[in-house]
């Protein structure tokens, strides 16, 4: 009895399996065309065929880049040059010279392309408006294997220096398109975005700060919040950032399981910590007086300040909102530059009480090796006096640190 011939997989290959397929190898979709998973992880498309009699391999491009459907279209056309005697390697060159796309088409494939990876719509939309504005003027009708190194300093050198935080969102930009043209078989040689550094200046170094309120003008500001129209649980929530020194986002996220009511003590896990540590807040008088009020709108909430977003919590963007309706020229995270300000200005406080107090890292690394405490008790009295600062108004402001810790420590 022979022996059943083993039949070759037609379109064995799905669009999903393009992209999730992770493990190395070939994998066969028919009619000689593979996909291949290199170890790195990157994905190409490759298509065995015999050409006047010997086995050739051609490279198809990028799997990331090529959908599967273009994909088997090219290797269909490929296959039927080689059966017609003619040479698939050089019509596919032919069919790229062709096809060579401009500047401008290749951003907008590669926006596509990567757009549905991005989450924030801003940034998508920032992504390719950066290119229309600075570099589609000088090279976006250019053909994208004619663009050198000249060519990338045109677009760079009028903002180099002016806008350098944009300018260096646009170099890259621009060669991730590049890098893209490379793959896809559109040019050869070095990214020329590569070369560009040597024909431009040195940028200034900047260090950019967060517009921050003068501590003498937040108690006013304190007052103003509490008669502004904004929610209850919003100015609940700007209070306790402001008394407690935290940054939005920990006072945003902050949830009840953290907060021991009777130890007055919020304790906030590493996971939700810039420096990847627990770091523990003592709570002022205020602030325990704003969680009691908060409990009755809690609910079956998690959160101290329950929002509207998608997990619940209130929208980055809420503080931002009260300062621009109030005409308030600072950000909610500059409130923990005016308790730093404070505390250096008004109080005998030791400096690394205030920094514990903003859970920023020791610089020091011998220091930080022995600092095994969290000064808690030290900075209990310190939150307290910032809180009996923050109440105050008018002539009550005059002194930032109460009789009991005017000491020397």
């Amino acid at each position: 009895m022979a022996a059943s011939k083993k039949r070759h997989p037609i379109n064995a290959l799905t669009a999903v399996q393009v992209r999730n397929l992770k493990a190395p190898g070939r994998y066969a979709d028919g009619n000689g065309l593979y996909l291949v998973v290199d170890p790195s992880g990157a994905r190409r498309w490759l298509l065995r065929i015999m050409v006047k009699g010997r086995r050739r391999d051609i490279g198809l491009g990028s799997a990331v880049l090529i959908p599967l459907a273009e994909a088997r279209d090219a290797a269909m056309r490929l296959r039927k040059v080689a059966r017609e005697g003619g040479d698939p390697v050089l019509e596919r060159d032919r069919e790229k010279l062709r096809d060579i796309p401009t500047f401008k088409t290749a951003a907008e494939t590669v926006h596509e392309a990567q757009k549905a990876s991005w989450k924030n719509a801003k940034h998508r939309n920032q992504w390719i408006n950066t290119l229309i504005t600075y570099a589609y003027p000088h090279i976006g009708e250019r053909t994208v294997d004619q663009i050198e190194t000249p060519d990338i300093l045109k677009v760079l050198a009028p903002i180099w220096l002016s806008k350098p935080e944009t300018a260096g969102r646009v170099r890259q930009r621009m060669r991730t398109v590049l890098d893209w043209a490379k793959a896809a078989g559109y040019r050869e040689g070095d990214n020329p975005v590569d070369a560009v550094a040597g024909g431009l200046p040195k940028q200034p170094e900047k260090v950019r700060h967060h517009a921050a309120l003068p501590y003498q003008q937040v108690p006013e500001f304190m007052k103003t919040l509490q008669g502004s129209a904004s929610s209850l649980i919003v100015k609940h929530a700007f209070e306790f950032l402001i008394l407690t020194a935290a940054r939005t986002g920990e006072a945003r996220f902050a949830r009840w399981d953290e907060v021991s009511a009777d130890k007055r003590l919020w304790t906030i896990p590493a996971s939700r910590m810039k420096a990847g540590r627990e770091h523990r807040v003592p709570l002022s008088d205020r602030c325990s007086a704003i969680l009691t009020e908060a409990a009755s709108y809690r609910g079956d909430s998690p959160y101290l300040f329950p929002g509207m977003s998608k997990e619940g919590t209130l929208s980055d963007m809420v503080f931002t909102k009260i300062l621009r309706s109030l005409n308030i020229p600072a950000t909610a995270h500059g409130f923990r530059s005016s308790f730093r300000d404070w505390a250096s200005e008004t109080t005998s406080y030791p400096n690394e009480v205030a920094e514990m107090a903003l859970a920023h890292t020791i610089s020091n690394k011998v220091e930080a090796a022995y600092r095994r405490g969290d000064l808690l008790e030290k900075r209990r009295e310190m939150m307290n006096d910032w809180g009996n600062y923050c109440e105050a108004t008018g002539s009550d402001k005059a002194g930032g640190q109460s009789a009991s810790s005017e000491r020397d420590d």
